[in-house]
């Protein structure tokens, strides 16, 4: 038998950056059924949370898994979801890119505290300002430098 355990942080967006998710009530709805999607596929989920334009996911990568597999599940499975359910006024999209950072264990307590405080951290700062912070930190070209 094989034991890993490998956690990364994925951060993907809302397409065009809408701000679909504009209700904690909706964003509770959705964060709970991706929880409950990722259990019924065997991703390992430690939690999930967001803002109204984008989520942040700690999940621990199977012996099998790949970080590009676990995101299109994640975001695939979600937005159809959305959609069937007509959850927003209008089509629902995740961006197709995201961001990927491995997590030490010493970490993660720090990890799950940031993702699970998302409507506190964004009353005082930006997804926009947030996402320039993390793509200068990690050496990454810039998506969007308008703030």
């Amino acid at each position: 038998m094989s034991w890993v355990r490998v956690y990364i942080h994925i951060v993907f967006s809302t397409k065009n950056w809408e701000p679909f998710l504009n209700s904690s009530d909706l964003r509770k709805k959705v964060f709970q059924h991706i929880k409950q999607n990722a259990t019924e596929k065997d991703i390992w989920l430690d939690c999930v949370n967001g803002y109204q334009d984008h989520a942040h996911c700690l999940i621990s990568l199977g012996k099998e898994q790949s970080i590009s597999k676990v995101a299109q599940l994640i975001k695939g499975e979600s937005s159809f979801w959305i959609n069937q359910n007509k959850l927003t006024e209008n089509k629902f999209i995740w961006q197709d890119d995201y961001w990927a950072i491995g997590v030490s264990e010493s970490s993660l307590q720090s990890v799950r505290d940031y993702i699970h405080n998302q409507e506190v951290h964004h009353s005082k700062e930006s997804f926009n300002k947030e996402v320039n912070k993390f793509m200068k930190k990690y050496g990454w070209a810039l998506i969007k430098e308008n703030e």
